[in-house]
């Protein structure tokens, strides 16, 4: 079966980024990529063609046209018409189905022939409004799930999109419905008012299928999640030591809905970490840091607890050990990311976009991709090593280090200033090489590599790579943990 072709039209210039996020998101996730592939005509090579008869032709040839209006009206033709109106009058001249997403809840400052032309889709179709990139791809995602089993190429929807068996609203909680309104209105702008119905709610946010709450709707707002998704609940452990270790100290499993058990889970960690207390010299409360960043360490909960697997038996797990903690969930990358690429600048693949988009309108999960280029900034300014990732059967772990070369430890060492500074130093950067520690202590090579030696024969330093450039340092990690095993039971 021939994949399907999604047509983007908008103004090019002031909705660049939403329109390249689809085509990404489009092409990331695992379903969509199976049916659709996205048309952008920034993506076309040079070609002697009058732009405005390729943009016509590709409308002809699409299956699906999608719309993104914002405020400007964009560059007319001598009929006072954009390329805008104009493929939208061709999709609906052509029988197309047609997706419109208007940026933004208000129209004060839009441009005249815009409105006007968001007025004329609206006599035609339902549109729908969208605040930021996150917001549109749950839209467009719910949008395209609706046509593929309209259509009848899809006869299962997604576990998020999907009517939780035996769930009502009565099985919402209206209280939660309402909190969750304040915060988005307050956070994102959302554009419904708090003592809008559940119904009405759930409905907008694409979580209902048939009527029936979703699976996503229970796990987001369910007043008792659990009781139909067992598994997803959160159990958090603390080890006193580097490894999996029975009797477990400290050990808790929370349940709630999604939210809840985010907030459960970091307070776990945060109230068994060390933290510094500063003095009232610069406001009247005194500011408290924590050896992990409080940011990064929700990030990492908020990940997990979003993009796991729900249909897996396995549930969220949540390690703090001596030097590290880990954050287990159920599932896998997308394939189109590699954990290389979580390094680096990256759209957002959300396995449960039903999910992630209440998370990001309460503030809880930020801008598309960016979560965990953050974690990475983070623990660069705390002086932590960087996060790591790894996949172990069927289990994505992120792990954020502790620092346990406290001053306490290194005093056991006998070290001197040299090679304090170059612990200082591996801590900050992560990794090191010769050259770096060389400048640094800024004394002769010799002197350089016997201080080195004896940082790598008490354990503290280990050598990655045998000869070259590619030969470094990082913090050692011989006492460190052998991967354990998920779903530890108490």
């Amino acid at each position: 079966m021939s994949k399907q072709v999604i047509f983007i039209s908008s103004v090019q210039k002031e909705l660049a980024d939403e329109r390249r996020a689809i085509r990404d998101f489009v092409r990331g996730d695992a379903l969509l990529r199976r049916f659709f592939d996205v048309f952008l005509f920034e993506d076309l090579p040079a070609s002697d063609r009058r732009a405005d008869d390729v943009y016509l032709a590709e409308v002809g040839r699409c299956s699906i046209y999608v719309g993104l209006f914002g405020q400007d009206y964009g560059h007319s033709n001598s009929a006072g018409l954009s390329p805008t109106e104009l493929e939208f009058d061709r999709a609906t001249e052509l029988g197309k189905t047609r997706l419109i997403f208007v940026k933004g809840a208000d129209d004060h400052g839009r441009d005249a022939k815009m409105r006007a032309l968001i007025g004329k889709a609206g006599s035609q179709l339902i549109r729908r409004r969208f605040a930021g990139i996150s917001d549109l791809n749950a839209s467009l995602y719910a949008s395209l799930v609706e046509h593929l089993e309209r259509v009848g190429h899809l006869r299962t929807r997604p576990f998020d999109a999907a009517a939780c068996p035996d769930a009502t609203l009565a099985d919402i909680a209206n209280d939660k419905v309402k909190w969750f309104l304040g915060v988005a209105r307050r956070e994102r702008q959302y554009p419904l008012r708090e003592d809008a119905t559940p119904a009405k709610a759930l409905a907008h946010l694409n979580l209902l299928d048939a009527g029936k709450p979703s699976h996503a709707a229970i796990l987001l707002f369910g007043k008792q999640p659990q009781r139909f998704l067992i598994t997803s609940e959160v159990k958090c452990m603390h080890f006193h030591g580097t490894e999996v270790l029975k009797p477990i100290p400290s050990y808790q499993i929370y349940k709630g809905n999604v939210f809840e058990l985010v907030d459960q889970a970091v307070d776990f960690v945060m109230s068994k970490i060390n933290r510094a207390v500063g003095t009232r010299a610069e406001s009247n409360q005194a500011p408290v840091t924590y050896e992990l960043p409080h940011l990064a360490v929700a990030e990492a909960i908020v990940n997990a607890i979003t993009h796991r697997d729900y249909t897996s038996n396995a549930s969220v797990q949540v390690m703090l050990f001596s030097d590290r903690l880990e954050v287990w969930n159920p599932g896998e990358l997308p394939v189109a990311l590699t954990i290389g690429e979580l390094r680096l600048p990256h759209a957002s693949i959300p396995r449960n976009p039903l999910i992630a988009e209440p998370m990001f309108l309460a503030h809880y999960a930020e801008k598309a991709g960016s979560g965990i280029l953050d974690m990475f900034k983070l623990c660069a300014q705390a002086n932590l090593p960087p996060p790591e990732f790894r996949q172990s059967g069927g289990q994505f772990i992120q792990t954020l280090n502790r620092d346990w070369m406290t001053d306490k430890v290194l005093a056991g060492f006998n070290l001197n200033d040299r090679q304090i500074r170059m612990l200082a130093l591996v801590k900050q950067l992560g990794r090191v090489t010769n050259r770096d520690l060389r400048q640094l202590a800024g004394v002769t090579d010799r002197t350089t590599l016997r201080d080195l030696k004896d940082l790598l024969e008490k354990g503290l330093l280990e050598k990655v790579g045998v000869t070259g450039r590619a030969t470094h340092y990082v913090i050692s990690r011989k006492t460190r943990h052998k991967p354990g095993k998920p779903d530890i039971k108490p």
